[in-house]
């Protein structure tokens, strides 16, 4: 995921160009062998432990998007799947954000998770907290499948959040990263509430004396 072959990485555009369709990576060979050996190449070329740090955090960003889609596959409202389409895409961004070293951006640009990624995610959160009745404790994840799916995929967020937080403290990465991932997580939260709303089905209440 997020490699480069080496006649893609070379029609890269110099920094502060707009990358056409042809820096994109091309797909020539789903199967290479170059991994067997348990590491991988990242998009600037390094070959790393595919148990290190920034493939852990860049593969559990994978796993968070094959989630939601799991969730879409589910039915989710109109309203939802329109706004989850651009965020699947996002995160491919965020994906090669992670597999290009910061050091390396400036000869290899690549798309990456910016401010105005973060505020649309605050916007969507907000417009659909407007349809919601206020919390009054707290929820379990659950109720109709869109919601239950999208719960988990919440809490693979998370654990992306955590991944990164991690990969931040040895290296640097997209400064927008972590609050996309932060925010990500919430916006999930109230998609899962606001699906279940449309299914007619109540929040289901934590019951803290059960």
């Amino acid at each position: 995921m997020f490699q480069r072959d080496a006649a893609a990485a070379d029609s890269l555009p110099a920094a502060g160009v707009e990358y056409p369709v042809t820096a994109m990576p091309r797909i020539t060979k789903v199967y290479t062998r170059t991994g067997d050996e348990g590491n991988t190449a990242l998009g600037g070329g390094q070959r790393i432990s595919k148990d290190s740090l920034r493939i852990i955090a860049y593969g559990t960003v994978d796993e968070l998007n094959s989630t939601i889609g799991v969730a879409l596959a589910t039915g989710l409202s109109d309203t939802l799947a329109a706004a989850l389409g651009p965020i699947q895409n996002e995160l491919f961004h965020l994906g090669s954000d992670l597999c290009i070293l910061q050091e390396d951006k400036e000869r290899m640009p690549v798309p990456e998770i910016e401010d105005k990624h973060v505020a649309e995610l605050e916007a969507v959160i907000d417009r659909l907290s407007e349809e919601l009745p206020p919390l009054e404790n707290f929820i379990l994840p659950g109720g109709s499948p869109g919601a239950a799916a999208l719960h988990v995929a919440r809490t693979v967020c998370r654990r992306a959040e955590r991944d990164c937080v991690a990969l931040i403290c040895e290296e640097d990465i997209g400064k927008q990263v972590i609050p996309y991932l932060n925010r990500l997580s919430d916006l999930l939260f109230v998609m899962a509430r606001y699906e279940n709303a449309q299914r007619g089905v109540g929040d289901v209440l934590w019951d803290s004396r059960a």
